[in-house]
């Protein structure tokens, strides 16, 4: 049964976004406040309102909280070609394929990391909930490489302070068409849902900070190959701070890449891997760095790249 809230607007959140606001309010995340706007569940004076509308002061806000979706269900599924990098007591470490989420989520019916190590007879950290159990980071289903995975409870709680606290030092390379000027820079700009495509993100003024640096490794005729640090880790971080530079990464057709260079490199998804992965071992103390080669998809089209096409 649904939970319905009616309130009047507070003076402190007049003038608010809705989404912003309803997150104050009701102790929301502000994605799920816009997700509850744009189902048509936030009513202010009589009127359905968007996420993107703001509250006027002193009106009567109607708020309908659906009850919650049965928690989503861990598959133990085998994944081929999952490798496993690095294995103790505390801490798991995978080199994860293209195509397969870090874990279960409404509408994902693919494999997953909490799946294929449940499948592999591993047995990981009970914290998070219940889909998630153990993952302290995540990377996106169309990148491929390290995840690091809690084993125990200690590990886990060490390991989302630390990656909170951006003490982690998160790798990739990315091939992004054309050459980004200055070759050894950083992307300091704030990252949110998109305002027109909810299923994308975007640079906007409201977003979370989102700090991304990089330096060139090697300039092809029609693509660099750049490394990326990550100071922040926002979903589809590097994706959309290099769309936002004007060079997508190759192959990345959600984010702008061209679809021709895309299909003569012969890649089918965006050109990014997450190569090393460094951090300090939640049992030893002791600093851990692992590192991961270039699946054969990528391999091929930077082969293809850097055999000078135009």
């Amino acid at each position: 049964m649904a939970d319905s809230r009616a309130l009047p607007v507070p003076d402190g959140l007049a003038g608010e976004r809705v989404d912003a606001g309803l997150s104050r309010l009701l102790g929301l995340s502000r994605t799920r406040a816009a997700e509850l706007a744009e189902a048509g569940h936030v009513v202010v004076d009589g009127r359905t309102v968007g996420k993107s509308d703001r509250l006027p002061a002193g009106a009567w806000l109607e708020v309908e909280l659906p009850s919650a979706a049965p928690p989503v269900e861990v598959v133990a599924e085998p994944v081929p070609g999952m490798g496993i990098v690095h294995d103790d007591d505390d801490v798991v470490v995978i080199d994860k394929p293209v195509g397969v989420a870090a874990h279960p989520s409404p509408g994902w019916t693919g494999p997953t990391v909490v799946g294929a190590l449940a499948a592999a007879g591993y047995r990981i950290s009970t914290s998070g909930a219940a889909e998630r159990q153990g993952i302290v980071h995540r990377l996106d289903v169309g990148t491929s490489g390290l995840m690091v995975v809690a084993k125990s409870e200690h590990a886990y709680t060490v390991l989302k302070r630390a990656f909170k606290e951006r003490t982690v030092d998160k790798v990739y390379h990315a091939l992004v068409q054309g050459h980004p000027e200055p070759t050894t820079g950083t992307i300091d700009a704030p990252i949110g849902r998109h305002p027109n495509q909810d299923w994308k993100f975007a640079v906007v003024a409201d977003g979370k900070p989102s700090v991304t640096h990089y330096e060139l490794l090697e300039a092809f005729p029609a693509a660099s190959l750049v490394e990326v640090h990550l100071e922040t880790g926002r979903t589809h971080q590097i994706r959309v701070h290099f769309s936002a530079l004007r060079h997508p990464c190759v192959g990345d057709l959600t984010y702008g890449a061209d679809p021709a260079l895309a299909a003569r490199a012969g890649v089918q998804r965006q050109w990014l891997h997450a190569v090393r992965l460094g951090f300090e071992h939640p049992g030893t103390g002791r600093w851990l760095e692992v590192e991961s080669r270039y699946p054969d998809d990528l391999q091929h089209a930077l082969d293809v790249i850097s055999a000078g096409y135009r």
